[in-house]
Formats: C-alpha cells, structure tokens, sequence
C-alpha cells in the first residue's frame, strides 16, 4: 500500500484553498493524501505588522518544525513567504503554475482620491508602502494585518480610500470587491502568486510524487526573484520587488526594486537574457543596483530600524529635528489627519452668544467657511494658548480660556451668560466638556467642523519615548502600539488620556511642539 502523504498547511481560507489544491493534484496522480491544518505565529499576532515581528519565514516556521518532527509529509506556502534560505533537510519539491502577479487596489466609492493630496491606503506591506508613497508622496499609509476576508472587512469598516491585495489571494478564494484597480506599476514580491511545496530531503518517495506537479517556467521565474531577494537580504524588512516573466520568443526578462521605506529612494534595474542563458539575471539585476547605492540604502532601512529612540506622533520640520540633544535618534508620522467640514452658511451667519472652540483645527476650518468679518461671535471660550493666540489674531477678543476642556467646563458652569452654548468640534472628541455642562442644566450644541482621522504606524521595536500632541494623537498610537514608553504631552488634557495607559507621562511647561522637545532633552536620558 502507498504513503499517505500528510499535507501541512495553515488554517486561513487561503492557505486551505492552496493545500487543497496540490491535495486534488496529487490525488489525480494516484496518491493518497490527507490534510493537517497548523496555525502559525503569523496567523496569532495580528497586532503587529509582518516586518516588526523580528523573524523570517513568520508564515512557514510553525510547519518547518511540524514537519522536522515528522508530524506532517509536505507542506504548502505562498511562496513569496517562504525564507529564501530553507531550513536544513527541507528542500523545495515543486512549485505550482503561477496565478495573477499583480497587486490590486481594492476602494470605495470612485478613483478621485488618486488626483488628491490627501488619501489613506492600508497595506501591512513594506513593499507596497514604500511603492505607493513614491508614487503619491503626500498619501497617508496605514498598517493592515489579518487575514484576507478579515483585511476586506477593516477597509469596509475603517474611513479609508482603498487597500492593496494581492490579486492571486482574492481569485483563490473567490473573494470579489466591487471596486479593484490592477497595480501593473507596481512590483510585486518575488514569487507573488505562485505556490510552492516542501518535503524533507530525504524523503524519496514524496519528493518524487510532487515532482511531478512542478511547472518549470514558474519554477525559473520565481528562482530568479528570490535569488535576487537573497543577495539583497531582504526578505520581510526591506521594500524589495521583483519579477521575471518568459515572452513568446523565449526570452526571460527580469526587473528588480529597492526603495527606502517612505518611498523617497527607488533604486531599480532590467535585465534580458535568451532562456538558457537566463541564470545570472536575478545575480545581474542585484548586483547593479547594489553597486548604484543599494548597499548604503539597505544600511539606512536597518540603522533606521535599529536606532530609534523618540518617535513623535506629529510630524517634526527639519528644525524641530535638529533641536533634539544628546545625538538622540528621532523619527516622526503624522498619526493623526484633519480635514476641514463643510458648514452651512446660514448656520455660521446666526449670531451666537456663546462659542467654545478648543482646539486650532477648529479655527481653522471655520476660517475655511467664512470670513472673520462674517461671524457673529459674542463670546468666545477656548482652551489653550496657541489656540486664544490663533483665534484673536484671526477671529476676535476671547472672553476666557483654560488649559484643558474639564477646566473650561468648570469655569463655565459658574460664570456662562446665558445657558446655552455652541461647540464647534471634530468627530472625534472627548467627553469631559459637553458631560460637565449638560449636567449642570447647559444647553451644548455641537457643530462638527473637522474631521479627525486615526492614521496609525506601527513604532520601532526599540523607540523609548514618544511624543504626543492631542489625546486624539494617544488613541492613534495606541491602535498599534502598546503603552510601555515614556509619554511626552503636549498638555494636560492630552496628559490626562495618556496617564489612562502609560505608567510614565511629562508634561511640557509651555504647550507648543518645541517645549514638548525640551522635555524629551531635559528627561530621555535622566
């Protein structure tokens, strides 16, 4: 009687479909399989993106290890997971016909984001990430993990323009947007949309059986790509694509991407060569672009990636930067975005007795409304300096402010004209002051006048301290971060959400981004 080949797969409706795929395959040969679903650390941490889990082949060691103890025969990957080094005593046994390549854009609505500044993209990729910001510059790109029903359904949920896929993944599974846009400008990884099987190396008998399913031009494809992988040393933590493809007159091109992981540097080349005289062009492609660069461009993305210590959740100018003391590393995104909301002018024209506004995105989308001339504001209440600073230098007198909403609340309880007021405040917003109010007999009507969006990156695993600048800010962070560093608030409201996570919280004496830098010098290193 044959073995039964025990088929090692992971869990995820992907990875089933995939090993049920060779299973069929086999089965039509003759053999006898059956499966063995294992779940992998790559499945179990979805908190952090694939690049900061600090280990290669995150999607393929659980079932390396099943199958070293002889729990499973083979196993099935996507083979761009696959290290390009293979444990010793695992080799590759076939590799299947490749699927679609490309990368997708699946989005809502309609395309008009590509022609704007302002756009949100998710990818749990560093390849895509980087891909993308090179081409739109001033986009916003979030960090994505999951499965990929489960990826599907954050961007339905999250307010995001749209979310890269592999199109391979999606086809398999069935799983249809309606919305996609094919990425042909786009590398993909080397050996997207191929499928790829492992046995032990002494394994005669099942080596042989899947022999026999192995497509030989994916097969030379996909060995260029990774061999050009392999010299750049890549894998998971650096922006590498590639692709080799054979054209109708049996020529093998191959192309070749490194970037920087912000997109800023893109170093690529081409390469063509007859097939059988193919072999180098993976070794070619590396080494050019090694030579023009890439070497010193694979040391930053790891020195950027090793050196971090202060990470500021609002992006810091040139100058800010360089007011950092003590050869500190510093590294800055903008975690948070506003976008101004459109206001009814007649709503804006009606003359109000009593304004609050507590914040400078506030003033500046109503600015973005209405002249100043044509607010009827009788008083103005607000919170913070910068924020009484910005609106009597561009709207009028304020009558009162505090350092934080719960302050301002209080004061308004003993001393508003009147019992009713108007707040003109984002989407996102604490509760403290229209709670205080409303339960001491004041009439709040809130105005959404901007919207605040969560735009979230994963931090450095060896960041100390970070900065942050609103509690809008902290709830970013803390989607993809975990609170086990020094927080430096730029005031005591932002203080106060802080202290509801991190063990450590400083304050700046004065609230403004450079005071909030004086406390990182004055403190980091104490």
């Amino acid at each position: 009687m044959s073995k039964i080949i025990r088929i090692g797969t992971r869990d995820s409706e992907l990875a089933l479909w995939q090993a049920n795929t060779v299973k069929k395959n086999l089965e039509a040969l003759g053999h006898q399989t059956k499966l063995v679903p294992v779940k992998s650390t790559g499945d179990l941490v979805l908190n952090k993106p694939l690049y900061e889990m600090g280990i290669t082949g995150i999607f393929t060691k659980t079932l390396d290890i099943a199958m070293l103890n002889g729990d499973i025969d083979i196993a099935v990957h996507s083979m761009k997971d696959v290290p390009t080094a293979l444990p010793k005593g695992i080799v590759q046994a076939a590799v299947l016909k490749r699927a679609n390549y490309l990368d997708i854009l699946a989005f809502k609505d309609n395309e008009e984001f590509l022609g704007s500044r302002d756009a949100v993209i998710a990818t749990g990729s560093l390849r895509r990430k980087a891909q993308w910001l090179n081409r739109y510059p001033t986009h916003t790109v979030v960090d994505i993990r999951g499965n990929v029903n489960s990826r599907m359904q954050k961007l339905m949920d999250n307010d995001w323009n749209g979310a890269i896929f592999a199109a391979a993944g999606l086809d398999r599974i069935g799983l249809e947007h309606e919305h996609t846009i094919g990425l042909t400008w786009m590398l993909p990884a080397p050996a997207q949309g191929a499928i790829m099987v492992v046995a032990m190396e002494n394994d005669e008998f099942v080596r042989e059986a899947c022999a026999e399913l192995n497509h030989e031009p994916t097969a030379i494809c996909t060995q260029l790509e990774r061999e050009f992988l392999r010299l750049l040393e890549g894998g998971c933590s650096a922006p590498i694509g590639a692709l080799a493809y054979i054209n109708n007159e049996d020529e093998v091109t191959f192309k070749g991407v490194l970037l920087s992981v912000d997109g800023t540097k893109k170093l690529e080349g081409e390469f063509t060569a007859p097939l059988g005289k193919h072999e180098n062009l993976g070794r070619d492609c590396a080494n050019s672009i090694l030579s023009r660069g890439g070497k010193n461009l694979m040391g930053e993305i790891q020195r950027d990636t090793d050196s971090i210590e202060i990470f500021s959740t609002k992006k810091l100018t040139q100058d800010q930067r360089f007011l950092f003391k003590n050869d500190l590393e510093v590294d800055s995104e903008d975690f948070i975005k506003t976008s101004p909301n459109r206001i009814p002018a007649k709503v804006l024209k009606a003359k109000m007795q009593n304004v609050i506004i507590t914040s400078q995105n506030a003033v500046e989308a109503l600015l973005t409304n209405m002249s100043a001339n044509d607010l009827q504001f009788e008083n103005i209440y607000c919170v913070g300096r910068r924020t009484r600073r910005l609106i009597e230098s561009r709207i009028g007198k304020v009558k009162h402010f505090e350092k934080n909403a719960e302050k301002l609340a209080d004061y308004l309880v003993d001393h508003l004209e009147g019992i009713e007021v108007t707040y003109f405040c984002s989407n996102l917003r604490l509760d403290d002051l229209p709670t205080i109010l409303t339960d001491n007999g004041i009439t709040v009507n809130e105005i959404e006048a901007y919207k605040t969006k969560h735009t979230p990156v994963e931090v450095p695993k060896n960041v100390k301290g970070v900065l942050f600048f609103s509690p809008s800010t902290v709830e970013s962070y803390l989607e993809l971060n975990k609170a086990d560093k020094k927080a430096y608030c730029i005031g005591e409201s932002t203080a106060k959400k802080a202290r509801e996570h991190f063990t450590e919280v400083y304050v700046a004496k004065i609230p403004s981004v450079e005071s909030v830098i004086d406390l990182v010098n004055d403190n980091y290193k104490n």
